[in-house]
C-alpha cells in the first residue's frame, strides 16, 4: 500500500510512518519542520525514516497547496493520514494565529487534496481536548463536544466538522480519531513526561499544575499506532455500523473514534511513576490550574474495541520506563 502521512517529522507521524515502513509499505511524509520546538529533533526523526527505501519526504507547510499537491504526485497514495497540526493546549494562548493557519486553513487544503486524490480512506487526528470540561465520564464519542476550553480544541473540532462535510459532498471515506495524552520515546519536549524527566535528571523542579488534582488517560505511542493501523482497515460504511455506540454518520461515510484505554491515572501517581523509573525524587513545585486545562480525561474505548478488537493496554509503569530508557540513551548524549 502507498500512504501519504502529514507530520512525519513529528512525534506521532514518525512512529506511524516507521511502523508502516517496517510492514513493507511505501510512505510519503509531508512536514513543515516548524520551530515550535527544537527542529533538530524533527530532523533526527526524518533521518531515521530516510534509512528506508520506501520513504519519501516532502518538506512544506500545510498552508502551501502546491507543496501538498507535490506530495500527492510523489506518493500516489491509497490512504491519507493527516496528523500534522499546530499542537499544544497552552501555546494556543500565546500564538492563536498558528492554530488558525495550520489547523483550519491547512486542514482545508488537506481536504481539497483528498477530494482530488479520492483515497480509499482518509484518517485525521483529533483530540480529547474537544470534550472540554465534560463532567460525564468516561468520554464517549457520542457525547456532545461543543464547549471547547481552548482555541486548539476549537480548531480540532472544526477539522472534524469540515471533514464530515467533505465526506458527505465528495464521498471520501473518513475516520477522525481522538487522541488521549499520548506519550513515549521521541515525544515532544513540551509534553509533561519529557519535561519531568529532563528536569529530574538535571536537578530542576518540576511544575505540577492544578496542585496535582488532575487525571489523564495516558496512551503509550505503540498502542496509539496499533489503533490507527487497525482503524485503517475499518473503512466507514453502513455495513460496519456498530449499533448503540457508533458515530457513523447517517449522511456521510464519516466516523469519530476515541483512541484511549479508559484507564485514567492521577497526576501525582504519574509523578511517582516517573520518580521510580528514574530512581530519583523530583523537586516538586505545586502550581494552580493553568488557563485552558481540564481536570480529567477519560476515554470510552468501546467503539475502538468493537471496530478493531483492540484497545490500548500498555501500563503507565511500562511506558514511562521505556521513555526513560530512551531518554537516557538518545537525549543525554545528543
Amino acid at each position: 500500500m502507498r500512504y501519504l502521512i502529514t507530520g512525519t517529522a513529528g512525534f506521532i507521524g514518525f512512529h506511524l510512518a516507521r511502523r508502516l515502513l517496517d510492514d513493507g509499505h511505501f510512505v510519503t511524509g509531508f512536514d513543515g519542520l516548524t520551530p515550535y520546538y527544537d527542529v533538530r529533533l524533527k530532523e533526527r526523526r526524518h533521518a531515521i525514516l530516510s534509512r528506508s527505501n520506501g520513504f519519501r519526504p516532502v518538506i512544506g507547510m500545510l498552508e502551501d497547496r502546491d507543496a501538498l499537491e507535490k506530495a500527492a504526485e510523489v506518493g500516489e497514495p491509497d490512504v491519507i493520514v493527516h496528523l500534522a497540526a499546530q499542537a499544544g493546549v497552552r501555546y494556543s494562548l500565546e500564538n492563536p494565529k498558528a492554530y488558525v493557519d495550520s489547523n483550519l486553513i491547512g486542514s482545508w487544503n488537506m481536504l481539497e487534496l483528498a477530494k482530488a486524490v479520492q483515497p480509499k480512506h482518509l484518517l485525521l487526528a483529533s483530540t480529547s481536548s474537544i470534550y472540554g470540561a465534560n463532567e460525564k465520564i468516561p468520554f464517549a464519542e457520542t457525547d456532545r463536544a461543543d464547549e471547547p476550553m481552548t482555541l486548539y480544541a476549537a480548531t480540532k473540532k472544526s477539522g472534524e466538522l469540515m471533514a464530515h462535510s467533505y465526506a458527505h459532498l465528495h464521498g471520501i471515506p473518513t475516520t477522525a480519531f481522538r487522541f488521549f495524552t499520548v506519550y513515549g520515546p521521541w515525544g515532544r519536549p513540551d509534553m509533561a513526561l519529557f519535561k519531568f524527566v529532563d528536569s529530574i535528571l538535571n536537578d530542576r523542579p518540576i511544575e505540577i499544575y492544578g496542585e496535582g488534582r488532575m487525571s489523564r488517560d495516558f496512551t503509550y505511542i505503540d498502542d496509539l499506532v496499533e489503533g490507527i493501523v487497525r482503524l485503517m482497515a475499518a473503512v466507514p460504511t453502513e455495513a460496519t455500523r456498530i449499533e448503540g455506540i457508533d458515530t457513523l454518520s447517517r449522511h456521510a461515510p464519516f466516523r469519530v473514534v476515541n483512541i484511549g484505554g479508559g484507564q485514567p491515572v492521577e497526576l501525582m501517581q504519574f509523578v511517582e511513576t516517573v520518580e521510580a523509573a528514574i530512581g530519583k525524587p523530583a523537586i516538586r513545585e505545586m502550581l494552580p490550574m493553568q488557563q485552558g486545562d481540564v481536570p480529567r480525561t477519560f476515554a470510552a474505548p468501546d467503539l475502538l474495541d468493537a471496530l478493531t478488537g483492540f484497545k490500548p493496554s500498555i501500563s503507565v509503569q511500562e511506558g514511562v520506563k521505556r521513555f526513560v530508557d530512551w531518554y537516557r540513551a538518545e537525549m543525554t548524549s545528543a
